[in-house]
């Protein structure tokens, strides 16, 4: 048997490259055994400048497939922010197919069975059981829904990027977060805990915090506070908002009317989002992202929304899972014919 698979085990490469890092893991092709990891950069295929995007697929697999071992990789399968399995042409997915074989020859790695999915996609397949048809919600830093027919995405909903969408995302959340402390620093929103810990997470010095506990906060240090909020928030990627996210939660538990009301309408948004494609009774519904994942905030208040519908909400870690076991059935689709 000429079969590389059949003499030998093979290694496949499954790869998750989403709006905030990108991961890489190394897989036996019979099981799906993890044999190794490796992560690096943000990995959407859209706002990520293709040579840069190309640095990240490298350094991720580079350090998830030993370089003696990387004659023995069959396929590699790549589910990707910001690229659609279909149209062949769509500019995300070209972009990221051009970044993963640049990385891929710089690396060694020189099989033909490489293919782009997009990041719901793997992430869909990654669920229990491996379901073809369904629906599946990514909210991590982004925001997207969609329906998969046959493990191949159909229909969409959100996924617009964090200037003309991803409502209940994280980038959501963290602005949100920012824009509330900087409207009860000036008297337009209520007051919340989210001013210090949003003034503390982008560096400000303690002089132009507000005072703790009853203390009131002059005018005067109202104004110093957002004299350096606003260039702090400024001078960083729009994208790296996202950062203030995990502090809406934390105020949550601590009864903050504010951050409790963010979090209301990030799951309202995120329901509204997979509404949209028309939810069938009983139907899976795969999740993935922090805000959605097992212990995440967003995750009870999305089930309670959809359960008169009966939707079997499942919650996958990430979509390298998925990606394994697409590059697995890659490895089979492209096995040599044997020799008669």
């Amino acid at each position: 048997m000429n079969s590389d698979l059949n003499q030998r085990s093979g290694w496949v490469v499954g790869i998750d490259a989403g709006g905030t890092r990108t991961r890489a893991v190394l897989a036996d092709a019979r099981d799906g055994r993890p044999l190794g990891e490796g992560a690096a950069g943000p990995g959407n295929a859209l706002t990520v400048p293709g040579p840069r995007l190309a640095d990240q697929l490298a350094r991720a697999v580079a350090s998830a497939v030993p370089e003696a071992e990387r004659g023995r990789v069959v396929a590699v399968v790549g589910g990707f922010a910001g690229a659609a399995r279909a149209p062949e042409e769509e500019p995300g997915r070209v972009r990221a197919r051009t970044a993963l074989t640049a990385a891929l020859a710089r690396l060694g790695i020189a099989t033909g069975a490489v293919e782009v999915y997009s990041d719901i996609e793997a992430a869909f397949a990654g669920a229990q059981g491996q379901p073809a048809d369904g629906l599946a919600l990514v909210a991590g830093t982004g925001a997207v829904a969609a329906r998969i027919e046959g493990r191949v995405l159909v229909a969409t909903s959100g996924g617009d990027g964090w200037l003309l969408g991803d409502d209940g995302s994280g980038f959501w959340i963290g602005r949100e977060a920012a824009r509330s402390a900087l409207r009860a620093a000036d008297g337009r929103g209520e007051p919340t805990v989210l001013t210090g810990t949003v003034g503390r997470a982008l560096g400000l010095p303690a002089s132009v915090l507000p005072p703790a506990g009853e203390e009131a906060w002059p005018s005067a240090g109202r104004a110093a506070y957002r004299a350096r909020l606003l260039p702090a928030v400024l001078d960083r990627p729009p994208v790296r908002l996202a950062d203030l996210a995990p502090l809406v939660p934390e105020a949550a538990a601590e009864k903050d009317v504010v951050a409790e009301a963010i979090l209301r309408a990030a799951a309202a948004h995120l329901a509204g989002t997979v509404a949209a494609l028309r939810p069938r009774r009983g139907e899976p519904l795969v999740v993935t992202g922090g805000l959605v994942a097992p212990a995440g905030p967003l995750l009870s208040p999305l089930a309670e929304r959809f359960a008169g519908l009966g939707l079997r909400i499942t919650p996958v870690p990430d979509g390298c899972a998925g990606a394994v076991a697409l590059a697995r059935l890659t490895a089979t689709a492209h096995r040599p014919v044997e020799d008669p």
